[in-house]
């Protein structure tokens, strides 16, 4: 069965096409929340919310076609009330692998995350949540915007200035001292 006959099916009740909806879904919906609160349990939490939002919305969702998208907005809106919840908490981030790592140099695979890591962390939330919806979980810009409720062109543009900063932590964390090159530890 495709999603949008499970869409279809769920919109009218059925709690076992929602539950495979989940399941197709709640892997994405989790390693996005976790990059976007950079706490695992608060993204447990935030999935949640969307989840119990979504079932509970469902019937009135206009398009079905667009059901992902839709979904990432509800979890976007639970990452951000949770973020406003919690302005005054410091954050610390923990990726985890989405896929499975490529054949390679582990430590130098993780220096990458590391360094990754450091330069998201000085991204604003905004940016942030764009730069996951659509570098981890791949999503497409049009779905991007309705996921965050704003145009393409805002999508673009934070995608242009999350560059931007990432690009100035990254060289930032490569700065030499003493001749020798120093991690800036966010």
């Amino acid at each position: 069965m495709n999603e949008r006959e499970l869409v279809d099916r769920a919109r009218r009740g059925d709690a076992t096409a929602f539950d495979a909806l989940v399941i197709a879904t709640v892997g994405r919906l989790d390693g996005a929340a976790r990059l976007i609160l950079r706490d695992p349990e608060r993204a447990r939490d935030a999935v949640q919310e969307a989840l119990a939002k979504a079932w509970r919305d469902l019937p009135g969702l206009r398009d079905p076609d667009r059901f992902e998208a839709w979904l990432h907005r509800l979890l976007v809106r639970a990452c951000y009330d949770d973020l406003r919840r919690a302005r005054s908490r410091p954050m610390q981030v923990q990726i985890t692998e989405l896929d499975g790592l490529q054949v390679g140099d582990v430590q130098a695979h993780q220096a990458d995350r590391d360094e990754l890591e450091r330069a998201l962390r000085r991204l604003d939330p905004d940016l942030r949540t764009t730069v996951v919806l659509v570098y981890y979980v791949g999503l497409s810009l049009p779905d991007v915007a309705l996921a965050q409720g704003v145009p393409v062109g805002t999508v673009k543009s934070r995608l242009h200035r999350a560059r931007g900063v990432l690009q100035a932590a990254i060289r930032a964390d490569r700065l030499p001292v003493d001749g020798h090159v120093m991690e800036v530890l966010a």
